[in-house]
């Protein structure tokens, strides 16, 4: 092994050796608990991230709203499209209705309406 795995082994075995629990020959606290609270101003800016999250999710929510909605109508623009073209071409399959048709009237010979029967 290099002299740089034996180091990081040896520092490791090191970490791990440690006492898990504090020495009970330390002394107790002195610092008094609100000196180690966040206090006003924790809670102050805690607060705004907190804030500017919701408003970051909802601005995000929104426009992904947004860009589904756009690709939707595109859709559909390219659908009424495809179809406006295929019934310019006559190649929609539905007849055209003529004038005339129906239970009364039709067309004559001469291509005029007649009027329909009672």
């Amino acid at each position: 092994m290099s002299a740089a795995g034996d180091l990081v082994l040896t520092a490791a075995v090191r970490l791990v050796a440690q006492p898990s629990t504090p020495d009970a020959t330390l002394p107790p606290s002195t610092v008094p608990d609100v000196d180690v609270t966040p206090g006003v101003w924790g809670f102050v800016a805690i607060a705004f991230v907190a804030v500017a999250t919701v408003l970051i999710i909802v601005d995000m929510t929104r426009r992904v709203r947004r860009t589904r909605y756009r690709g939707e109508v595109r859709e559909q623009i390219e659908a009424e499209r495809a179809e406006a073209d295929a019934a310019a071409a006559g190649l929609d399959d539905e007849p055209r209705p003529q004038l005339g048709d129906g239970p009364r009237g039709g067309l004559d010979d001469d291509g005029r309406d007649r009027p329909g029967r009672p």
